[in-house]
């Protein structure tokens, strides 16, 4: 079999992971190929969010392992195929020179054992480094159970590392991925997270990993409470979430005709992203008797209609981490805020100017103690329908089981 031939098959068996979006790394060009600086280096993305920019392949799709969500499971009559790491090396500095890419994603089946398969990687990676004089962004996916010497040999020549953690629990990774081992994914991540904080060298764009949605019944409270422990203990980078895609069938599996809704994965995004940069906790958008995500309000704004009593709030007084909890006021108008209030008194119409969203900011905010809506009409009409819909949506997806049915065509 070719080179081309088998970057058919591999490239196409990568696609199902989501975790290779942009880099964050320092690594600067020192007389050679590609530059893997801090400003980023994936800018073009797929219609569904995955990135493209990245030459995403795996080493081989050979494996041992027998996940029942996983294309390439040994018991899978699929076309298989390996590259020797002369062949990644070379396609990856072609495709560069020819302007195809911009930084690699490596991942890989595993073949034999987990030392193996990394060590495989670690050739291929060492070739680009030494032999090529390539500096350019690179993504390894670390092979869970591997020694930790081959981390340390990896950690060094990569920008990024990430180890997917797969299922929001240990109960579904019994389930669905009965090869795998809690202890051989979590030990890696703590071994990684704390090398980065002691080797500014080290892995310099972070650790990231990516969970399964959809496949079991785990609640988004679940997935979001596993997240947040993740960035919270281990400094994750990020953790990207992927919609089950069911490509095998079997017994353990959901019997579902399409794929999990697009719109639990943005809301799943989009509570991370208050978890990362608005300072939100878990318990603040979800609980254990209200477990998942309303498709129809963004979980900011969810929170908001559930915590009237803090609304609403004094533009001109509050506090950088307050307007951050205003439904239309994100990270960059929260400073914009903070810088121009050093020269003046704020109004709805300086508001405006600056950008703000004020379709949903000006229900949760006062101008120099003025309110823009009536206020009878405010409480009376918008938060009670919004109040009623909420939870009437609630009681009809009270389970993933139930959202996936009830929302399954995402329409």
């Amino acid at each position: 079999m070719d080179t081309m031939q088998k970057l058919k098959i591999l490239a196409d068996s990568a696609k199902y992971d989501v975790s290779c979006s942009s880099s964050g790394s320092d690594r600067k060009n020192k007389n050679g190929l590609g530059n893997g600086h801090v400003a980023g280096i994936c800018h073009s993305f797929s219609a569904d969010g995955r990135c493209i920019s990245l030459l995403k392949v795996l080493m081989t799709n050979i494996c041992i392992f027998d996940c029942k969500y996983c294309i390439n499971r040994k018991s899978n009559e699929v076309e298989r195929a390996a590259f020797t790491p002369q062949e990644i090396a070379e396609l990856t500095i072609n495709f560069y020179r020819r302007n195809y890419i911009e930084g690699l994603f490596l991942s890989s089946g595993i073949m034999k054992d987990a030392d193996c398969t990394m060590e495989k990687m670690y050739e291929a990676i060492y070739l680009l480094r030494t032999k090529y004089n390539y500096h350019g962004y690179i993504h390894v996916k670390t092979i869970p159970g591997c020694s930790q010497e081959l981390i340390d040999k990896m950690g060094k020549l990569v920008d990024r590392m990430s180890i997917n953690i797969e299922l929001p629990s240990i109960p579904s990774l019994k389930l669905l991925a009965p090869n795998k081992d809690t202890d051989k994914i979590v030990k890696p991540m703590n071994y990684v997270a704390k090398n980065i904080e002691e080797d500014k060298k080290f892995v310099r764009a972070g650790q990231t990993t990516q969970m399964i949605i959809g496949a079991t019944e785990d609640s988004d409270y679940q997935i979001l409470s596993l997240s947040q422990g993740m960035y919270d203990n281990l400094k994750m980078k990020r953790v990207y979430y992927s919609g089950y895609v069911p490509v095998n069938p079997d017994r353990l599996l959901p019997m579902v005709d399409t794929p999990v809704p697009l719109r639990r994965e943005n809301r799943l995004y989009q509570a991370d992203w208050l978890l990362r940069f608005y300072n939100f906790k878990t318990d603040e958008l979800l609980s254990s008797d209200n477990a998942n995500f309303n498709y129809d309000i963004d979980p900011k704004c969810n929170w908001a209609l559930r915590n009237l009593n803090q609304f609403p709030i004094e533009i001109n007084k509050a506090d950088y981490s307050t307007l951050l909890r205003i439904p239309g006021i994100g990270v960059l108008s929260a400073r914009k805020i903070i810088s121009a209030r050093k020269h003046t008194i704020l109004t709805f119409e300086d508001l405006k100017r600056m950008n703000i969203v004020m379709k949903r900011a000006r229900y949760f905010i006062t101008c120099n103690g003025k309110y823009c809506m009536d206020t009878k009409f405010f409480q009376e009409q918008v938060i009670t329908n919004a109040l009623t819909y909420h939870e009437n949506m609630l009681m009809k997806s009270s389970s993933v089981h139930e959202q996936i049915t009830l929302f399954g065509s995402d329409s």
